[in-house]
C-alpha cells in the first residue's frame, strides 16, 4: 500500500542516479526562473510602451519567429556535432541577450524594436540549443526513468512560473525594470557555468572519421509518417495556438483589477500552481500507460478553463480557472514528451525532438500573437472564450480522427529501449540506420 501511494508522488530517481543530470536540472531550472521575471519585464516595458494589445502580442511574433526558424536548425546541428559544444555556445548567446536587456532598461530605452530585438535574440540561442539540451536526459537515464526526468524538468519550469512572476512584480513595483533584467541576467549566469561542466555527447549513429554518414531523413518527414508523433503534436499545437492567453494578461489587469503589476504576477503564478500540483502527483500520469488518451483529455481541459478564465469576473475564480489550465497543461507536456522520446529512434533524436520544441515553444508565442490581434479587433473576453472553445474543438477532432494516438500506451519496462540506436524504428528506417544506403538515395 505504501509503495502504491508513494508511485503516485513525483519521481525523483533521475536526480539520484545521474548526477550529470542533476547539474543540467539545476541550471535550467536557474534559468528558467530568471526569464519568467524577465517575461514579466518585458511584458510590463512592451505595454507601458504600446499601451496595446498588438505590442504585447508581438512580442509572441518575436520570440515565436526564430523558435521556428533556428529550432530546426539546432535540431539538425544536434544530430551532426558535439551536442555540449552547441548547448556551450547557446548559452553564452542566452548570456549576452539578458545582459542587452539589463543595459537598455538602465539607459531608459523607448525604442519598442530595440527591445524585441533583444527578445528575438535570446529566443533564437535558446531554439539553438534547446534540441540538444533535450536530447541529454535521454542518454543520461536508464529508459524507465524517461518519464521522470520530464516530469521533473516541468516541475522545475511551473515553480520558476509561480515564484518568477511573484517576485518579477515585486521587484518592478520597488526597483523597476532594470532590477528584474538585472536578476536574469545573474541567473543565466549561473545556468552557464552549469553547462560548462556536462560531458562531450555526440550523437550516436555519427562517426567522427566519417565512416558512417548521418541519415538525411529529416525530423518533420519522420513525424508525419507517424501518427502517434504528429496526432501528439498537433494535439498540443491546437491548444496552444488556439487559446494561449499571455499577451492578453495585462489588458485583462487593466480592465478589471485596476492594473496592479503584482495582480499580472499572479496570473502567471496561479497557472504554475496548477501545474506545480499536477507536476507533485505526476507519478500517476507518468505510470499510467493510456499516454495518448491522458494528453488528448489534459489539453481539451486546457481550453476549457481559459474560455472559463475569459468569463470570470471575480479575482479568485480568474485564478481558479488558470490553475486548472495549468494542471492540464503540465500533464499534457509531461505525456507528449515521453511519447516522443519512446517513439523516436536515436539517429533523428536531434531533429524529431526540434520539431516538438518548436511546436512546444513557438506555438504558445505566436498563440499569443493571434491572441493580441483577435483582441485588438473585438475584445479580450471574446478573444479568450473564443479562442479555448476553439482549441477544445480542434483537440476533439484529433482525437476523433487519430486512432493510433488516442489508443496508444506507452511500452512496459522491459520494452523500453529508447536509447538504443532503433528503437521504434520503422523497417524502412532500420534499413537506413543499418546503413545499407537505401535512405541516403531518397
Amino acid at each position: 500500500m505504501r509503495g502504491r501511494v508513494r508511485g503516485r508522488f513525483l519521481d525523483t530517481r533521475p536526480l539520484r542516479h545521474s548526477p550529470t543530470y542533476r547539474d543540467l536540472w539545476i541550471g535550467i531550472s536557474v534559468a528558467q526562473l530568471g526569464v519568467q521575471i524577465a517575461n514579466v519585464a518585458v511584458l510590463t516595458q512592451v505595454w507601458e510602451l504600446t499601451g496595446s494589445p498588438v505590442g504585447t502580442g508581438a512580442i509572441g511574433l518575436a520570440t515565436g519567429v526564430p523558435m521556428v526558424l533556428f529550432g530546426l536548425l539546432g535540431g539538425t546541428l544536434a544530430d551532426a556535432v558535439d551536442r555540449r559544444a552547441l548547448v556551450r555556445a547557446t548559452a553564452a548567446g542566452q548570456l549576452l541577450s539578458a545582459v542587452g536587456l539589463f543595459a537598455q532598461a538602465l539607459a531608459g530605452n523607448r525604442n519598442v524594436v530595440l527591445l524585441l530585438a533583444l527578445v528575438a535574440a535570446g529566443a533564437s540561442c535558446n531554439a539553438l540549443g534547446a534540441p540538444a539540451r533535450r536530447a541529454y536526459p535521454v542518454r543520461l537515464l536508464p529508459s524507465d526513468q524517461i518519464a521522470s526526468g520530464l516530469a521533473l524538468a516541468s516541475i522545475s519550469f511551473q515553480t520558476a512560473m509561480l515564484a518568477g512572476p511573484a517576485v518579477a512584480g515585486l521587484i518592478i513595483a520597488r526597483w523597476d525594470l532594470p532590477a528584474a533584467y538585472a536578476v536574469q541576467a545573474v541567473a543565466t549566469t549561473v545556468a552557464m557555468l552549469t553547462v560548462l561542466r556536462l560531458p562531450s555527447m555526440r550523437p550516436q549513429g555519427v562517426d567522427p572519421a566519417g565512416g558512417k554518414r548521418r541519415p538525411r531523413r529529416g525530423g518533420w518527414r519522420i513525424v508525419l509518417r507517424r501518427p502517434k508523433l504528429w496526432g501528439s503534436m498537433a494535439t498540443d499545437l491546437s491548444a496552444t495556438l488556439l487559446a494561449m492567453p499571455v499577451a492578453l494578461f495585462p489588458l485583462v489587469n487593466e480592465a478589471r483589477f485596476g492594473g496592479n503589476p503584482q495582480t499580472l504576477g499572479l496570473f502567471l503564478s496561479a497557472v504554475a500552481v496548477g501545474g506545480i500540483t499536477a507536476g507533485l502527483f505526476s507519478g500517476t500520469v507518468t505510470r499510467w500507460r493510456r499516454a495518448g488518451l491522458v494528453q488528448l483529455v489534459a489539453a481539451g481541459i486546457w481550453g476549457l478553463a481559459l474560455a472559463g478564465f475569459g468569463l470570470a469576473g471575480p479575482l479568485w475564480l480568474a485564478l481558479g480557472c488558470l490553475a486548472v489550465a495549468g494542471a492540464a497543461d503540465t500533464a499534457s507536456v509531461v505525456t507528449r514528451g515521453a511519447l516522443v522520446q519512446l517513439e523516436t529512434p536515436d539517429a533523428y533524436r536531434g531533429r524529431v525532438t526540434s520539431v516538438e520544441h518548436v511546436i512546444g515553444v513557438a506555438g504558445p508565442e505566436l498563440g499569443n500573437f493571434r491572441g493580441g490581434l483577435l483582441a485588438s479587433a473585438t475584445s479580450v473576453p471574446f478573444a479568450l472564450v473564443f479562442g479555448g472553445l476553439s482549441a477544445a474543438v480542434a483537440v476533439a477532432v484529433v482525437a476523433a480522427t487519430n486512432a493510433p494516438l488516442r489508443g496508444y500506451r506507452t511500452p512496459s519496462p522491459a520494452g523500453r529501449t529508447a536509447a538504443a540506436g532503433s528503437f521504434g524504428a520503422t523497417a524502412e528506417e532500420r534499413r537506413e540506420l543499418s546503413g545499407d544506403g537505401r535512405g541516403e538515395r531518397e
